[in-house]
């Protein structure tokens, strides 16, 4: 019984390093990056999975839904992200702010899936960024390069609701984000633009913390841990572990040709 107790963990840690799969189309129409989501193309991209917490389905399910939508063109990667929130807030305005002290999304990119050389971008609902690149992780000694930015990165967040208003309870945010290939070019050792079927490791986190309201006013709960929610959950409380991020696959296949997406039902649906 003890040694069958030890594999387990090992046999769950391998199947987890799969990850989730998906298949992203090309645009057929221009996308304004505006954060609305309001383009044909994200209403037939396929949607991910909920998020779940990062350790995986054992643990408790997210409060609120997260999904994420991809396409790409010859010149860009575009994703597309909902956050279910009541509470929408932020407070961190300056670039390269360590983001993740708000609720934020995040984006983990490794082009050539070797689990060294990857990309890092970190938005609030302030749209503030955070981008960065690690040569490896930082369990073998990798060290953020914050000096490094996306050139020609586009972002938007759209608020359905108010920011930083506890007065009244909000439906959540919208994130539209345009990585241009020739910044992924830089570290990615595959063609630029991805050929038909070529395969990247990518995946995307939902930093959420608990708040409290202080003269009208949102406040991290002093002494609590913040929630992680993956769309590939990773097994352990780490995000920077690239072989267990999930797989995007490229199509030539344009968007248009995709029926419409299902909606994910909200959790107050």
């Amino acid at each position: 019984m003890k040694s069958l107790l030890f594999v387990i963990p090992i046999l769950l840690s391998f199947l987890t390093a799969e990850g989730k799969s998906y298949l992203c189309y090309r645009r057929s129409e221009r996308i304004e990056i505006d954060g609305r989501l309001s383009e044909s193309d994200w209403l037939r991209a396929p949607v991910t999975d909920a998020f779940i917490d990062i350790e995986g389905e054992a643990r408790p399910r997210p409060r609120f839904m997260t999904t994420v939508r991809m396409i790409w063109d010859d010149t860009s990667l575009y994703i597309a992200a909902e956050l279910e929130e009541p509470h929408v807030w932020g407070t961190l305005t300056k670039r390269d702010s360590v983001i993740f002290h708000d609720n934020d999304f995040e984006v983990f990119i490794d082009p050539d899936g070797d689990r060294n050389e990857y990309y890092e971008l970190e938005i609030n609902a302030l749209n503030t960024v955070w981008d960065l690149f690690l040569s490896r992780p930082y369990r073998d000694g990798g060290k953020a390069r914050n000096e490094w930015d996306i050139t020609g990165l586009k972002t938007a967040v759209q608020i359905d609701g108010t920011i930083n208003d506890p007065r009244d309870i909000d439906r959540g945010w919208s994130i539209e984000i345009a990585i241009p290939w020739q910044a992924l070019g830089e570290y990615a050792h595959r063609p630029i633009p991805p050929r038909e079927g070529d395969t990247w490791r990518v995946n995307f986190s939902r930093v959420e913390w608990q708040h409290e309201i202080i003269a009208n006013r949102y406040r991290r709960v002093a002494g609590t841990k913040e929630d992680n929610w993956v769309w590939s959950p990773q097994g352990v409380i780490d995000m920077h572990r690239p072989e267990r991020w999930g797989k995007v696959i490229f199509t030539t296949r344009l968007a248009s040709d995709n029926p419409p997406a299902a909606r994910q039902p909200g959790r107050g649906d």
